[in-house]
């Protein structure tokens, strides 16, 4: 597989329109013009992007709510029986589109129904009647739930929920159950990202910013991993002391170091080897998962200006971080505007090509965030640099040069020197 022609299948229907857009027909083994969307004619730009808002519009013919992250709505439509689609699928869709923030977001229905239905009561058997069989196949299940629901949840606290208003208390109180047992500590992921990384934007002061380290060295990914791991509880309260924001430090301090402390209650007071597996390996696979994803999100910054969304983020066009993780590949635009819905992400790319393409941003297909930064270890730059989709001047560039550049914007940046009174 070239993953510099190779159109994966399982791409959502949106991003084969983006693919579609952006990427010249390349020619098949028979000579013909491989296309994202199969024999269809090429759509204009101006009617992809009309197409891509009707479909997150409710009150269009062409509206398309998202139901799973696995089938695309019209595939569910044609492959299910028409007794299944009337008695089930459809009052499920009606049902669920009424209890939503936003009608696009059945998915984010059918994934608390999922995680309540399995990961809890899986959970409580444990602290039951434990066995390390049941506990294995428990973190395997967690390990497979993980990623999709801290997209979910990194949805819930960018829009002040997932569900309706009318809904608030439920809202409010479901993740205060589903985060430790997904590996989060309780409301650190809001203080961390809402609060300090969209502020600081990888800047100097984040202190997640991949900045000053070689981002393909692993010495310093390992230090970059370790710092958040083991420092992350004590450097996140600090930073909001030292901000003044003093409301921050101590409620991200309480919510953080409480969650230790229910650990630590559990593991001796109620069930050690329940704990062990319901709770304190979901966090450190989270902890490390987190790292390693905002390690390839940031991994390249141009050092002409480090301040630019479009030079410190990226854009990824593939199936892991935008079939299953609610378009987190378009981390560009998320950067950009932080607010915008997650089913916004592919229009409003399709919108600002140009000005993506002036800016010299960076845009991949056929590769996520974990394995940038696994190429990125192995130093394999000329597979990142097959994965590349050129835009602007980026077009008439030979693959060395794409080499280089990618190699370029992996650089570490000298740290500024403390200033002395």
């Amino acid at each position: 597989m070239d993953p510099s022609t190779y159109t994966d299948p399982q791409l959502t229907y949106q991003d084969k329109l983006v693919i579609d857009a952006i990427v010249d027909p390349s020619p098949s083994a028979n000579g013909t013009s491989a296309k994202p969307l199969g024999d269809k004619p090429k759509l204009s730009a101006e009617e992809t992007v009309q197409l891509l808002h009707n479909l997150n519009d409710p009150t269009h013919v062409e509206f398309d709510p998202t139901i799973s992250q696995f089938w695309d709505t019209p595939l569910l439509r044609a492959k299910l029986p028409a007794s299944f689609q009337k008695y089930v699928l459809t009052p499920y869709i009606n049902w669920a589109k009424g209890i939503v923030r936003f009608q696009t977001d059945v998915v984010m229905v059918t994934h608390l129904i999922l995680y309540f239905t399995t990961i809890v009561p899986s959970g409580a058997l444990l602290y039951y009647r434990f066995s390390y069989l049941h506990g294995v196949l428990h973190w395997l299940m967690q390990l497979f739930y993980c990623g999709a629901f801290t997209l979910m949840k990194h949805q819930h606290i960018h829009m002040n929920g997932v569900l309706t208003p009318k809904l608030w208390l439920i809202d409010t109180l479901f993740p205060y159950l589903l985060d430790p047992m997904h590996g989060h500590t309780w409301n650190s992921y809001f203080y961390h990202h809402i609060k300090h990384h969209h502020v600081e934007g990888n800047g100097g002061d984040d202190l997640s910013t991949t900045m000053y380290y070689d981002r393909d060295s692993v010495p310093d990914f390992l230090c970059y991993v370790g710092r958040f791991v083991f420092f992350i509880w004590f450097e996140l309260p600090l930073y909001f002391f030292r901000k003044g924001q003093y409301k921050y430090a101590a409620k991200c301090a309480f919510w953080e170091i409480g969650n230790y402390v229910a650990l630590y209650m559990m593991y001796n007071y109620v069930n050690a080897r329940a704990t062990t597996f319901v709770f304190i390996l979901p966090l450190t696979v989270m902890r490390l998962g987190l790292m390693v994803g905002n390690w390839g999100q940031h991994a390249f910054v141009d050092p002409a200006d480090p301040d630019s969304d479009y030079l410190s983020s990226i854009t990824l066009i593939d199936v892991p971080s935008n079939r299953f993780s609610f378009n987190d590949g378009y981390h560009t635009s998320h950067h950009l505007n932080p607010r915008r819905h997650w089913r916004d992400h592919p229009v409003a790319f399709l919108k600002q090509k140009d000005r993506y393409a002036k800016e010299d941003a960076l845009v991949f297909r056929n590769v996520d965030y974990i394995f940038i930064t696994v190429n990125l270890l192995r130093k394999n730059y000329e597979h990142l640099a097959k994965c590349l989709i050129p835009i602007g001047d980026q077009v008439n560039w030979t693959m060395e040069e794409r080499v280089e550049m990618l190699r370029r914007r992996t650089r570490k940046f000298p740290k500024p020197s403390k200033k002395t009174v």
